[in-house]
């Protein structure tokens, strides 16, 4: 990759690991019952694909 890939790349990954705290956030504190449980899936497998696009990032 050249240097402006990694950079959007690693841009990307801030951004997705702030969209999936910010929704952990909405989920424990506003929702209850199954849409807690989806919220959640849902924000960790954004932080495991913004943890992938740091790793490429890097590399």
């Amino acid at each position: 990759m050249d240097p402006m890939q990694k950079m959007w790349a690693s841009l990307i990954a801030i951004g997705l690991m702030a969209l999936s705290a910010l929704m952990i956030t909405f989920a424990r504190s506003k929702t209850r019952g199954i849409i807690r449980v989806v919220l959640s899936i849902i924000a960790f497998a954004t932080l495991l694909l913004a943890m992938l696009l740091g790793i490429i990032s890097i590399v």
